[in-house]
């Protein structure tokens, strides 16, 4: 083994999955910069490294120092304290004040900015503002410091150091040794095998109690987030034992302990079977439980509460006079009134909604569920009614909006979330008005739908808009497909294609693969539905590539911003990641062209962030992938990177037309957008959707998956893959059943 002792000037690649790195770096008595390559994933720009490794000669990249240990040092270099100062790993210095500051105290730069900071105020430009922020700055980057030697030493991804410290402060490294497992339930993006990884290390047993719990509250949220509510008792068993190599009696010994501490609730009362006959025994995670009984009982009692308004005043009066339980408005007037002629089912809705407390509308495109819910909300206006609307995700509830020319707010918004407090709407401070109508409701899973409903006064009328045959929610449950299954509530199905709608190929496609037929492809320069047959995967990114930088945006018109790729996985050559590095590094490259005056256009590096391997740069799609209450953005919400600020380390997002700012250490709840997947796609709707469909995919072909994907194009669709794959997708049916109680406790 060699060592060597490096400056890092430049990051060439990294790889955030692997980790795999190659830096520039330069290194004493070599005249050029020196590759240094290996796991050096958390390494920034500045920073000095003592590396551990040996030399090698590559045929294609030459001589480079292959590293098998590392650790970050502070420099000792004039030259290297200016570019460690620089690099902006302390906020409030960038690489202008980097250099007055070592001009000024030399040698001395860093034992000032640790023991005399206020000295600083002597270097021009700097007040006793940025003085400060340098401080808080060093400080937190020395703890920071500390939590990445204590992980290296414990061999965990060091990166994990900054929300550690932003969690714990100062006290980090006493919770990691006294329970390593806290920061699985404390830490969004930390899990059990990453606490358990600590936790070994520090000699904790395979059998202790603190273990078994947080495995056995990992197994259950890993269920939750293939969309179960609860976990079969004999199944969460088996699992845990498999995962914690523990026997299946202090498994259950665990369990029962904590049932009696409240940890977990056991339900026993309701019979649930699996499709094969078995009855399972219902295991849930608190919040679950209270979420999907929450959601039972609250609708329940709406149902059975009369409305208040005029319009059902009015209709349940005339229906005791005339003894008649069916008598409700004519739509004929709702027809004068909005110029439209309704099919007899859309009569049926219309009349359904007047004299309903909770009603559910469902069908799929071109069915008209926009037109029969403008009637719908005219008939509530006729008679006064205030209407609420709401829908999951921002471009939903715009849609929305668009549609019915009224306001429509997301459902977060709905409610009025206030972190760290939670929704200020609830059963003590309820919405008011008199109807809430929800769109794509599909999308809405138990916790929400419980959130939802607890702010719903019982006088409220609630319309629940959404069509079953598309995915379920990314979160937990089947809400609106077990409340339709419950047969509780009055149900109107629209399955009629209008005329308008049948010259659309995406619609006519959507219907024919919903019914299990193969979709026509034509190929017409005038349709909106187009196929490109491509074999290997390699050749579908490049095609994707070109479509979506030249071809697209030069025959229709649009920006590569307003073309989206839907893929089926996040994984796998075609699959969203790696979609997005090529995407971006095409439409949004490195190097971007600067007037500058008497010389033209000249290359320069585009301002960028680095995170976890990950390049962000200004004008990048981008995609926020977990709820940030404090931050108003939610999971799925998609914007564009309009600035990004290298000196404080931090970025500003536009999420249609509100500016969101980021630190780096929060860059992990964005993804970059170019590619996503369909399910994250739900509630969203796109001018343009280009779609890989591979045989590589077959985990994820689903018959609801494609006509999901599909149902997100507005103007046109380009599915590039085969039709091999197609095939599969569309004959493939199973649909992964979800434990839910809801149906039955409705029933």
């Amino acid at each position: 083994m060699n060592k060597i002792r490096c400056v890092v000037e430049r990051i060439t690649y990294q790889d955030p999955e692997s980790g795999y790195s190659v830096l520039k770096c330069r290194v004493k008595d070599y005249t050029e910069l020196v590759p240094v390559i290996g796991n050096l994933v958390d390494a920034n720009v500045g920073s000095v490294l003592l590396v551990e490794g040996n030399w090698k000669v590559d045929a294609k990249y030459g001589r480079q120092f292959v590293a098998e240990n590392w650790e970050e040092t502070l420099p000792a270099t004039i030259y290297g304290m200016e570019r460690y100062l620089g690099s902006g790993l302390i906020k409030g210095v960038g690489p202008k004040f980097a250099k007055k500051i070592v001009q000024k105290f030399g040698q001395d730069t860093f034992a000032v900015i640790e023991d005399n900071v206020g000295a600083l105020i002597e270097v021009e430009g700097i007040g006793k503002k940025r003085v400060a922020m340098i401080a808080e700055s060093w400080e937190r980057q020395k703890e920071v410091k500390n939590i990445m030697l204590f992980l290296q030493e414990h061999q965990v991804q060091t990166s994990l150091a900054a929300k550690i410290y932003k969690q714990y402060g100062n006290g980090s490294i006493e919770v990691m040794k006294q329970n390593p497992y806290r920061l699985a339930d404390d830490i969004w993006g930390i899990g059990f095998k990453t606490a358990d990884t600590i936790a070994t290390k520090l000699g904790f047993e395979k059998e202790s109690f603190v273990r078994l719990r947080s495995g056995l509250m990992y197994t259950l949220s890993e269920l939750s987030n293939d969309g179960h509510v609860f976990a079969d008792k004999a199944q969460l068993i088996n699992k845990a034992s498999e995962l914690l190599e523990a026997s299946s009696e202090t498994i259950v010994m665990t369990l029962d302990d904590m049932i009696r501490a409240n940890d977990l609730i056991i339900e026993e009362d309701l019979v649930k079977q699996d499709s094969k006959g078995n009855v399972l025994t219902p295991v849930y995670l608190p919040s679950f439980y209270f979420a999907e009984t929450g959601v039972a009982g609250r609708l329940s009692r709406l149902a059975s509460t009369p409305a208040e308004d005029r319009l059902y005043t009015k209709i349940m009066s005339m229906r005791a006079e005339r003894g008649s339980t069916t008598l409700s408005i004519d739509p004929s007037v709702i027809e004068k009134r909005t110029g439209m002629e309704y099919e007899d089912i859309q009569k049926e809705a219309i009349r359904t909604a007047a004299a309903s407390k909770i009603m559910i509308l469902t069908g799929g495109p071109g069915t008209g569920k926009t037109t029969t819910l403008r009637g719908i909300i005219e008939e509530f206006k006729m008679f006064n009614l205030k209407i609420l609307l709401a829908a999951p995700t921002g471009r939903a509830a715009k849609r929305m909006s668009e549609a019915t020319g009224m306001e429509a707010k997301t459902i977060h918004r709905l409610l009025e979330c206030k972190p760290p407090a939670g929704y200020k709407k609830n059963e003590d401070d309820p919405l008011e008005g008199d109807v809430l109508i929800v769109d794509e409701c599909s999308m809405i899973d138990i916790i929400l739908m419980n959130a939802l409903l607890k702010a719903i006064p019982p006088t409220m009328r609630l319309i629940l808009v959404g069509d079953i045959d598309q995915l379920p929610s990314v979160g937990a449950g089947n809400v609106l497909r077990d409340i339709i299954d419950s047969e509780a509530f009055p149900v109107v199905r629209l399955n009629k294609i209008f005329r308008q709608a049948q010259t659309s190929q995406i619609i006519m496609n959507a219907h024919r693969i919903n019914e299990g037929h193969l979709p026509i492809i034509t190929n017409e320069k005038t349709g909106d539905f187009f196929f490109i047959e491509k074999e290997e995967p390699e050749d579908v990114v490049d095609l994707i590539v070109q479509l979506v930088k030249d071809i697209l945006p030069r025959h229709y018109h649009y920006d590569p911003s307003q073309i989206q790729v839907l893929t089926p996985m996040q994984r796998s050559v075609a699959g969203a990641v790696n979609l997005n590095i090529e995407l971006q590094e095409a439409i949004n490259p490195a190097e971007q062209e600067v007037p500058i005056r008497g010389r033209g256009l000249v290359k320069m590096p585009k301002p960028c962030l680095r995170r976890s391997g990950y390049v962000y740069r200004a004008d990048d799609k981008v995609m926020q992938i977990k709820n940030n209450y404090d931050k108003d953005v939610y999971n799925g919400d998609i914007g564009i990177i309009r600035s990004i600020n290298e000196t404080d380390r931090t970025l500003t997002v536009d999420f249609e037309g509100r500016d969101v700012t980021y630190d780096v250490t929060e860059l992990d709840e964005l993804v970059h957008a170019y590619a996503t997947t369909i399910h994250k796609s739900q509630g969203s709707e796109y001018p343009i959707v280009v779609m890989p469909i591979m045989t590589s995919h077959y985990i994820m072909l689903q018959r609801n998956l494609v006509y999901t994907g599909i149902t997100r194009a507005k103007r046109l669709l380009v599915m590039v893959g085969t039709k091999k794959a197609l095939s599969m997708a569309v004959r493939n049916v199973t649909v992964t059943k979800r434990n839910t109680m809801l149906r039955e406790r409705l029933s």
